[in-house]
């Protein structure tokens, strides 16, 4: 792999010769391959029982797995069951420094495509709130589609900067991630792509983005929160630096002690003045461990978080007769095909009915791509269930199913929009692969309708 001069003579100088070699070598290297198990959908022994997949523990996540290029994971029916995620191995490592518990108010920032958000959203198991955001309205499509695929029911999808998403949450979040915007000197090995555009994103214009980014968080934290910092870089002027100026200017805050194995490493205070609390941070090294570069810091805010009253627009009770129809309309079809009750607090935009477990926040002024957990629409009188409902759901909440083996031609059939010729009792019918939910058809009898999304489908 051909790397830039100018980043080879830098970790040169940071790493000294020996090291400097031995990380030089891993470039050498296969890069690893990862995904986390889902268990929002499948418990992780559940899952090594059914994997079809040649798999080895990541030993910093317990729902990690290494997997070989081989297997090619997303192009198997369980991925489109939401069963894991597809995740490089040390991307994960954050979200389990964060230690997210269901209940709270977590913050994931730069939040595209999703792999940290949803591996959050699992730890809290549909109780408390997610808000996801990523400033880019083109990655913030798949931010909500990698939500709804893995059947989270608890987050909200903004599109905003850092200082407009600042102005709405005052002190509102237990805890915020900020995987920020780097240079991605960690990730040369994985995408070749990121080395040849190094020139163009070196760590003194990302630090800058990194710096505002921080500053606008600290009003969002509640006292007493945490913020989880993490870059996939090498750089120090983005990582050690970076958090040691963040320490200097909000005294009210401490690094906190990483739990580190597998290879994991101590941050480096020699490349940050020597501040000796750094080595409570982690760095994860390609020469080191079984994934790619990546920095994480753990900082605690002082204090102790006082109750704030933020009165929501709770759709519970429908205000006018629209929204009384469209809330009726999904009691209807609750009614007849499934076998559980949607509880919470309802949204209502238009005729698109959301849902959420807690009161959601005020949301006034802000563009949000996805207000909670989507349920579906009314049109022409009837209420048509969404993808996401479906695979929020087990198969044992939904009244007709149809179930395939992972190996069926029908499965195949059903994932690339086909209509299927096959005997099923009348009516929305939730498709299965292996008793795990895929999505919606309609049956008549002898043949099931496809409702698959035009836009989920799987080529060739």
């Amino acid at each position: 792999m051909k790397l830039p001069l100018d980043f080879l003579n830098k970790m040169e100088k940071l790493l000294g010769p020996e090291e400097y070699d031995e990380f030089i070598e891993s470039y050498d290297m296969p890069r690893y391959y990862g995904l986390r198990v889902n268990t929002l959908k499948i418990s992780v022994d559940e899952f090594k029982k059914i994997s079809p997949f040649e798999i080895e523990n990541i030993p910093w996540v317990k729902e990690g797995f290494y997997y070989t290029e081989k297997d090619n994971p997303g192009k198997h029916p369980y991925y489109y069951a939401g069963l894991y995620y597809i995740q490089e191995p040390s991307a994960m490592f954050p979200g389990v420094v964060i230690d997210a518990r269901p209940g709270e108010k977590i913050l994931d920032l730069c939040a595209a495509p999703g792999g940290k958000t949803v591996q959050m959203a699992a730890a809290m198991k549909g109780e408390g709130l997610i808000v996801a955001n990523d400033i880019s309205s083109e990655r913030t499509k798949a931010l909500v589609k990698n939500i709804e695929l893995s059947g989270v029911r608890n987050a909200i999808v903004t599109n905003e900067t850092p200082q407009n998403l600042a102005s709405k949450f005052i002190e509102y979040f237990d805890k915020i991630l900020i995987d920020a915007p780097c240079s991605g000197e960690g990730m040369f090995r994985k995408d070749p792509d990121a080395a040849r555009s190094w020139e163009k994103f070196k760590c003194e214009k990302c630090s800058g983005m990194q710096w505002e980014i921080l500053q606008q968080v600290d009003i969002m934290l509640k006292p007493g929160g945490i913020i989880v910092y993490s870059t996939c870089t090498f750089s120090p002027e983005e990582n050690e630096i970076m958090i040691s100026r963040f320490l200097d200017k909000y005294k009210n805050y401490s690094v906190e002690e990483i739990k580190k194995n597998g290879g994991i490493d101590n941050g480096r205070p020699e490349w940050a003045d020597g501040r000796d609390e750094l080595k409570k941070t982690a760095r994860l090294w390609p020469h080191k461990l079984k994934g790619e570069g990546h920095f994480v810091a753990l900082l605690k805010k002082e204090g102790i978080s006082a109750s704030l009253s933020r009165k929501g627009i709770i759709k519970e009770k429908a205000k006018n007769i629209k929204e009384k129809t469209v809330l009726e309309a999904y009691r209807q079809f609750e009614n007849e095909n499934l076998n559980t009750v949607t509880d919470g607090f309802f949204n209502i935009k238009g005729s698109n009915l959301y849902c959420l477990p807690v009161e959601p926040p005020v949301l006034d002024g802000l563009k949000v791509a996805k207000f909670g957990w989507y349920l579906g629409e009314l049109v022409s009188g009837r209420f048509n269930p969404s993808h996401s409902l479906a695979v929020s759901l087990e198969k044992a909440d939904i009244k007709r199913t149809i179930d395939f083996p992972s190996a069926s031609r029908e499965v195949q059939s059903y994932l690339k929009g086909e209509t299927l010729i096959v005997d099923g009792e009348k009516g929305i019918t939730g498709v299965c692969v292996d008793g795990y939910t895929l999505g919606w058809g309609k049956h008549t009898g002898d043949i099931l309708k496809n409702l698959y999304p035009k836009g989920w489908r799987k080529m060739g």
